[in-house]
């Protein structure tokens, strides 16, 4: 399988985050910034219906004797504070400002940045989509993930502006990476290659439902930008250890149990 078949989906990700974006900072200022409003509080709305559904996967894990939602619980507090200690919020915030130094973004570019980087790559879709493409080369799974995403930066770009662009280089950089290294991560971490029996492993089940509560999160934050609130948010960023540290605490709660 050639390179272009394990990459197809990601680059057809990156074009419609682009396009997007592209759409969004042509018509975005035209809008009312009521309407700006509306819009933003309505991707929210769709951003907390996918963060949900994502949760409810933990209720299919159980690690011995413990549920899946504690294990998530202590995955998400364990993962805040290391990554309150690593800084990861502020480290993201600073990249975000750095690009928008380089490129002369100018408004809420890192804001923007921060925000759709977090959203288009945090998911069940990001993972299974990359495994499947890298795989197979069936690119359908971050095909659907690039509609949704397409409309997602047409949302965000008319708020934030272009800096929601600039996320299509972590799309690129992640996705691209998890599809290229798809082989090793099915064989060695996950037991198979099927992208069907990925979708009910456990690890990456409690892996979606963590996922699915920071994306709430996502979609708390974006709800207190459309109504003004932002101070108020969600630091997404510092949360993201708890996606490594979950498959850690199944492995431990499972051993401990037998």
């Amino acid at each position: 399988m050639s390179l272009l078949d394990q990459l197809s989906g990601t680059l057809v990700n990156v074009g419609t985050v682009l396009g997007g974006t592209a759409l969004g900072l042509l018509i975005g200022h035209r809008l009312p910034e009521r309407t700006q409003r509306t819009l933003l509080q309505t991707l929210s709305l769709v951003t907390l219906f996918i963060g949900l559904d994502m949760a409810g996967s933990l209720n299919r894990v159980q690690g011995g004797a413990v549920p899946g939602v504690i294990l998530a619980l202590v995955s998400l507090a364990l993962g805040a504070v290391l990554g309150e200690a690593l800084n990861i919020e502020e480290r993201l915030e600073r990249l975000g400002d750095t690009l928008k130094r380089r490129f002369r973004g100018g408004g809420r570019f890192t804001e923007g940045f921060v925000a759709a980087s977090l959203l288009f790559c945090i998911g069940p879709m990001t993972v299974v989509g990359g495994l499947q493409n890298g795989l197979t080369g069936d690119a359908s799974t971050y095909i659907l993930k690039s509609t949704l995403d397409g409309i997602a930066a047409l949302a965000l770009a008319g708020a934030y502006g272009i800096g929601v662009g600039f996320s299509a280089v972590t799309v690129l950089l992640l996705q691209g990476g998890i599809s290229l290294a798809a082989g090793a991560l099915a064989s060695g971490l996950l037991g198979g290659a099927d992208p069907d029996l990925l979708k009910t492993n456990p690890y990456v089940l409690l892996v979606t439902g963590a996922g699915g509560l920071t994306i709430i999160g996502i979609s708390w934050n974006l709800m207190l930008a459309g109504l003004g609130f932002e101070d108020r948010r969600v630091r997404v960023g510092s949360l993201l250890p708890a996606l490594l540290l979950a498959p850690l605490a199944l492995w431990l709660a499972t051993r401990l149990s037998s």
